[in-house]
């Protein structure tokens, strides 16, 4: 099985102090789509990312924005900047910016100044069940306003991290075509949540057709919240099908630490995504390991 290098292309840090992640203090739900966020809700910072890696070969990392984005856009970017000069991780950002308002470009700007930033994400997960939700509307990608600050994006030359669900997949495909220039990474092997026969076939469905978009990757991460009782079994289809559609040279691994690890252990989840592709080449396992992450986050 891979014993390499990993790059960890999706993981958050959080100081609570600060104010950003009202979702996790003043207001919490009691259940979201990963379970209860309780055990969410203690500074996360990297020392302890980097202990929950204890036992394998971490050697970069991807931030990706979980904070409710205020007056100013750029404070957490300024912050995990500053954490990346003392401590080296992380080496990407992927950064906030609310796409649909008037000053979005201003925003993108300031954000591409940062030496880490080479992304954007917007949550625009939408699901029919409350509880799960992360945006208040399902057409967020169709909306004109918020496509003009979408198409912003290249001219930055950011990459778009995508967070939706599966009943959204369409919306992307469209989105995905009408901005070929742009590069989108879809968030958490496109949310599998609904384990009917009727969801996992939306599910499937969403996902081939997404895959004819060539601008579009996958991060294969935290499959663990859609499935608290999972077994490399239950992982296996939704890896390998993933890969089949995308192709080994569009997929990554990555963590989605800590709220991953509300189900599981790192050991424990990278052992499950190694054993599923130990018959890959091992060129083919350092593409999704390592290297994937190094081309599309442009880490060097």
């Amino acid at each position: 099985m891979y014993d390499g290098d990993i790059i960890d292309a999706h993981h958050h840090l959080w100081d609570l102090a600060s104010g950003w992640y009202s979702w996790l203090t003043t207001d919490r739900p009691d259940e979201m789509v990963f379970g209860d966020p309780e055990p969410l809700a203690r500074d996360y910072l990297i020392p302890d990312y980097l202990v929950d890696w204890d036992g394998l070969s971490l050697v970069k990392s991807v931030h990706i924005t979980a904070a409710h984005a205020g007056a100013d856009a750029t404070a957490e970017t300024r912050w995990l900047q500053d954490l990346a000069g003392a401590h080296g991780f992380p080496h990407g950002i992927v950064a906030g910016a609310a796409l649909e308002q008037p000053d979005a470009e201003e925003t993108l700007a300031a954000q591409a100044a940062f030496d880490n930033v080479r992304g954007i994400r917007q949550i625009v997960s939408w699901h029919e069940n409350p509880r799960f939700n992360f945006s208040e509307r399902a057409d967020v990608m169709a909306d004109t306003s918020w496509r003009k600050g979408f198409a912003q994006l290249v001219k930055y030359g950011l990459s778009f991290d995508l967070m939706l669900f599966p009943t959204q997949l369409p919306d992307a495909l469209d989105l995905a075509r009408a901005f070929p220039e742009t590069r989108i990474i879809l968030n958490h092997t496109g949310s599998p949540v609904d384990r009917d026969e009727a969801g996992l076939a939306r599910w499937r469905d969403g996902m081939k057709a997404l895959s004819t978009a060539d601008n579009v990757a996958v991060k294969i991460s935290d499959l663990c919240a859609y499935d608290h009782d999972w077994t490399v079994a239950s992982f296996r289809p939704f890896v390998r099908d993933t890969i089949e559609w995308f192709g080994v040279e569009r997929c990554m691994f990555a963590s989605d630490f800590p709220v991953a690890l509300l189900n599981g252990r790192a050991r424990q989840i990278y052992s499950a995504f190694m054993e599923i592709v130990a018959d890959l080449s091992g060129d083919e396992q350092r593409a999704l390991f390592h290297d994937n992450a190094a081309t599309y986050y442009r880490l060097g």
